[in-house]
């Protein structure tokens, strides 16, 4: 069974800058029911190798602040200082998609990357297919120990896979330049 539907969104789909998103943002329920969708997401062993952190708009200035700090106290440039303070300073919702390693014979923490990876495109693309804008982000934020762990709470085991901004848009994103499949794509028929 093909659901037309489904093909036509994962054809036009597109994130958003989290520059571009303001409020209003998806309400607690809604956002936990994002959350359920995105932990839906391929998990080799069912081990749930990442954890969910909400940050809600009273949060994040605390978060701007810090990275300006980090970002001080390692000596980083001022265009660092903005680009880091800037999806925090702008933010008004983002779920923070954490790679929490289990241990497990069966499944090598390359896989439970993968998993965490794949949550974080679940959330996109659950956000969009829910009316919402969403973007994945990182930055050197969020492979900061003195920032993840201070600032998010990390264990020393856990990585930031992502940080997806969720929140209401004012026009589509633009479409951009899509890879040459063809051109990346080997066949092997025997």
């Amino acid at each position: 069974m093909t659901d037309q539907a489904v093909l036509d969104f994962l054809a036009t789909r597109r994130s958003h800058s989290p520059k571009v998103l303001t409020a209003p943002v998806p309400t607690r329920d809604q956002l936990e029911s994002l959350l359920d969708l995105a932990a839906r997401s391929p998990d080799h062993g069912a081990l749930a190798p990442w954890r969910f952190i909400v940050v809600e708009k009273t949060a994040m200035a605390r978060l701007a602040d810090l990275a300006e700090e980090r970002a001080r106290a390692l000596g980083r440039d001022a265009d660092d200082i903005v680009k880091a303070r800037g999806q925090f300073d702008r933010g008004n919702l983002a779920v923070v998609v954490v790679e929490s390693p289990v241990v497990s014979e069966k499944v090598p923490p390359r896989e439970q990357t993968l998993s965490a990876g794949a949550v974080c495109l679940s959330l996109v693309n659950a956000a969009l297919a829910s009316g919402w804008g969403a973007g994945w982000v990182t930055g050197w934020v969020s492979f900061d120990r003195g920032f993840v762990e201070q600032g998010l709470g990390l264990g020393a085991d856990e990585e930031v896979a992502g940080i997806v901004h969720i929140g209401s848009y004012a026009s589509a994103p633009v479409e951009r330049q899509r890879p040459d499949v063809k051109g990346i794509t080997t066949w092997q028929s025997a």
